[in-house]
């Protein structure tokens, strides 16, 4: 049951991210991960490398309900650092026959790379490796 959950999600996950994304806008995924299986963390940390253009980027988040509560994200460079600790934030929406939520990740989302060079990313769940959450890195 919880593959199908799981599935279920990331099929949803990447319809919304392709539906966000305008077809002729200047905007580029640089880096995405989807953290939906608790095998993609070593240690409880997930961790990857990828290479940045100088430039202005903005985190992106695809989350739900069972996302983490606190999701810490560093960036490490040879002359870039970040680190931030985003927060989850549900937005209650009441229809009047319905209500529902919409998930959001609170926390500066936007950064400023002043040159070309790998970055190495840290995602900590902390301690949540079971909620799902999709991490974009987008060049604004």
């Amino acid at each position: 049951m919880k593959k199908i959950i799981y599935v279920v999600a990331i099929v949803l996950v990447a319809l919304a991210i392709g539906l966000s994304l305008e077809p002729n806008s200047k905007k580029s995924v640089i880096f995405h991960v989807t953290l939906a299986d608790p095998k993609l963390y070593v240690n409880e940390i997930f961790s990857d490398s990828f290479t940045i253009q100088k430039g202005t980027y903005q985190f992106s988040f695809v989350p739900n309900g069972d996302s983490p509560e606190t999701l810490s994200i560093s960036l490490k460079g040879t002359t870039f650092s970040f680190a931030e600790d985003f927060q989850l934030n549900g937005t209650l929406h009441d229809t009047g026959i319905s209500t529902y939520y919409t998930w959001d990740y609170f926390g500066k989302k936007e950064i400023q790379v002043l040159e070309d060079q790998p970055l190495q990313i840290v995602i900590n769940p902390n301690g949540n490796l079971h909620g799902s959450v999709s991490v974009d890195l987008i060049k604004i």
